[in-house]
């Protein structure tokens, strides 16, 4: 089989994956260029795959599962700092700088930025008066600022990069126009990461050049790059098809708003049902693995759908289900092993901040569009909306 991008009706996993998982949590599957690979719908083999050494996440090993730019199809050798696509101990040293940024005071100090850029954005929508883009004016934003305010980006430039990580993340662009936007992001980084080294300030850059001045221009753009693309655009999403489900599972908003302290919960659950990241992670194969009786050859790309198996009934019951009261904790939204998102914290202060300040702002929240008229971005790499027009 080949693998397709378009979703079940507004939140399912596309029908193809749905119906492997129940018979063939592994399957074999045709990758965009020809390579017969394996794909994975199941939760616990797709636990295995993630945390198996055996596998490699190394960009050049890989496949690409979907059509995309010829220049990205070749599949080149990750550049240094690209830490998600090095395995340990090149990865792990990345990680472990990363990981000392994230303090507990920068973190109670970003908890307290993003609730008052929340409560900004939400005067700024009552201003504009209903009905109003929630994407645009709520969702978007909240996280671009978050991921400026960490990496000393000014937030002025937040069009250049939200363009450049479009062009980037789709999967439609042409080959000129990708690689465009890759070397003019590139390059945009490259000059914060030279400013920082003789303007450091409060902020993550800075503190990576501090903790290890050896680390060279091209490491710290691309770990730059990485932090940039997967700060802002997953949470915005997130954030946006979260509030579109819940708009479409009343009994969910309800249960939500009697009882604000399941916003946790509800938090996780999104991220479960959601599963917004389309297709991945994906892991080479460096010797023969046999995986639930299913033997990987050395070589093999294996493409894990995080989608399919976070609806997995053996680890969730009821799974097709939206429920807001669910124990969801151990949820694949993240990912799994030693690549688990590195932000993930920071995503759930945000979803949980927006999601709560959002119901209570606005009681009367809802769609000011049918269900079937939003736009969906089955064309990229992150699943989400193109915009979500409401009204209260």
């Amino acid at each position: 089989m080949t693998f397709s991008t378009v979703r079940d009706g507004y939140f399912n996993p596309p029908p193809e994956t749905r119906s492997l998982r129940r018979t063939e949590p592994l399957t074999r599957m045709e990758f965009a260029d020809g390579h017969l690979g394996w794909l994975v719908t199941g939760y616990s083999a797709a636990r295995a795959v993630l945390a198996d050494a055996r596998f490699s996440a190394r960009g050049e090993l890989k496949h690409p599962p979907v059509p995309r730019a010829a220049t990205l199809d070749e599949a080149p050798a990750a550049p240094p700092g690209m830490f998600i696509q090095h395995d340990d101990p090149e990865h792990q040293r990345y990680r472990k700088l990363l990981v000392g940024q994230f303090t507990v005071r920068r973190m109670r100090l970003l908890t307290e930025w993003i609730e008052k850029i929340t409560a900004e954005r939400l005067d700024e929508m009552e201003r504009l008066g209903s009905p109003s883009d929630l994407f645009e004016h709520f969702a978007l934003p909240i996280p671009s600022l978050v991921i400026c305010e960490l990496l000393g980006v000014p937030y002025a430039d937040r069009a250049t990069f939200q363009h450049h990580t479009h062009v980037w993340s789709s999967f439609g662009e042409s080959t000129e126009d990708v690689t465009a936007a890759f070397l003019e992001l590139g390059a945009y980084l490259g000059g914060l990461v030279r400013l920082k080294r003789t303007a450091p300030a409060d902020d993550i850059l800075s503190g990576l050049i501090a903790a290890d001045p050896d680390l060279t221009d091209e490491e710290l753009t691309s770990i730059a790059f990485l932090l940039l693309v997967a700060g802002h655009e997953t949470t915005a999403n997130q954030l946006a098809l979260g509030t579109f489900a819940l708009l479409e599972h009343p009994d969910q908003l309800a249960a939500l708003r009697a009882d604000p302290s399941l916003i946790e919960g509800a938090v996780e659950e999104s991220l479960r049902y959601l599963s917004i990241v389309h297709h991945g992670p994906t892991r080479a194969a460096l010797e023969d693995v046999e995986i639930e009786g299913t033997l990987i050859k050395e070589g093999e790309v294996v493409m894990v759908s995080l989608a399919a198996a976070n609806r997995d009934p053996e680890r969730f019951p009821d799974p097709e289900s939206f429920d807001v009261t669910r124990r969801a904790a151990g949820h694949l939204g993240f990912g799994h092993g030693i690549h688990q998102c590195l932000g993930q914290q920071l995503a759930r202060i945000e979803l949980r901040v927006g999601f709560t300040a959002l119901l209570e702002r606005f009681p009367g929240l809802r769609l000011a569009c049918p269900p079937e008229e939003i736009r969906l971005r089955h064309d990229m790499q992150v699943y989400g909306v193109y915009a979500l027009p409401v009204a209260w």
